[in-house]
């Protein structure tokens, strides 16, 4: 069964719901959500499966509400581990980190529990945290810090929280953590080695002399690579540190020319802060021309399909036909290109 197998009249109705509801933006997105939801009705859905959808949309849309509000500030997220004292290195690092950055004007985002979580929050400041956590039998309640301003959203969900986690950041960083920590690290490589999540700076953070990550680094190069099941460059790019000015460096020096990327058709756009030169693209060819599937890396105007939506047109841009298999690799141009002399 698909949605065209609806009813004709249950379309009509649905179309007249929208109507008095007075939707009108994005109404066939808003159209298919109703039809899924009396899908899973009609189709006698098992009551689990129901309360699971139910409350992943809910949780979603509250979510969606908290950080709308912030949808314009640089946000970074900080993993670690719940169980870190206020006394730990790591704790300090922390919150040293989230500070610097929220100086610069980034926001930071955690899971909003103990540990590593508050650590980050009290750097930042309420007013620069938001949290995402989960209810747990053992874990209640979000910390103070982002409580205190209602900055944050509980999830019954580990899928949902997650996907909140990740959605609205520009860089992540990664303190020492357990199961829960390396999970998150772990799907964040995933995403971009499959290039299922844009490109963006992730940064291993390790307590001053620690060798948490390096130990990482090493099961990674003897054992990952060696079997084949990933590539020897996927690791490339993470930054390991137990630096925190060497940690935000890398999290803003991502986009100091590097600012967003889309897709029209096959063709890959590089929006850019500062335009390269015509000796510079010739560079970029010779280093990563590879990555293209046929043609060269060439600079262009904006499309019109980025006029038609007024997508940052004013920037200039690179386009490339990229290698789906190389999407994984396409942070090293990214790097390359905020090298650039004409980058400043």
């Amino acid at each position: 069964m698909t949605d065209a197998s609806l009813d004709p009249d249950l379309r009509d109705r649905i179309s007249a719901l929208l109507d008095d509801a007075g939707i009108v933006a994005e109404r066939g997105l808003i159209t298919r959500m109703l039809q899924t939801s009396l899908l899973l009705g009609i189709e006698d859905m098992d009551r689990l499966d129901l309360k699971i959808a139910s409350a992943a949309l809910r949780e979603m849309h509250q979510a969606f509400r908290l950080f709308r509000p912030f949808e314009t500030v640089p946000k970074v997220t900080v993993f670690g581990s719940a169980r870190t004292q206020h006394d730990d290195p790591l704790y300090l690092h922390a919150r040293d980190v989230a500070a610097a950055l929220s100086a610069e004007g980034w926001m930071v985002v955690t899971g909003a529990g103990p540990g590593i979580m508050q650590a980050a929050a009290e750097g930042a400041g309420s007013k620069m945290s938001l949290g995402v956590s989960i209810r747990l039998p053992f874990e209640e309640r979000a910390n103070a810090i982002v409580s205190e301003d209602a900055q944050v959203v509980a999830m019954k969900y580990f899928f949902t929280r997650k996907l909140m986690l990740v959605k609205e950041s520009r860089g992540f960083i990664c303190l020492p953590g357990g199961f829960g920590t390396m999970d998150e690290m772990f799907e964040l490589l995933t995403l971009q080695q499959t290039g299922k999540a844009e490109p963006t700076p992730i940064v291993l953070l390790d307590s001053p002399g620690g060798s948490f990550w390096q130990g990482l680094k090493t099961y990674v190069d003897d054992h990952l690579v060696p079997a084949g099941v990933i590539s020897p460059g996927d690791m490339d790019r993470v930054l390991i540190t137990d630096s925190v000015s060497d940690a935000v460096a890398n999290i803003t020096g991502f986009w100091h020319n590097y600012d967003s990327l889309r897709w029209v058709g096959d063709r890959l756009v590089l929006r850019l802060v500062h335009p390269p030169t015509d000796a510079e693209v010739a560079d970029l060819n010779d280093r990563f021309g590879d990555l293209c599937e046929h043609g060269r890396i060439e600079r262009i105007e904006a499309l019109d399909v980025e006029r038609a939506d007024d997508d940052v047109i004013e920037l200039p841009r690179l386009a490339l036909h990229l290698e789906q298999r190389r999407v994984g690799s396409l942070f090293r141009l990214i790097r390359a290109i905020n090298d650039l002399p004409s980058a400043g």
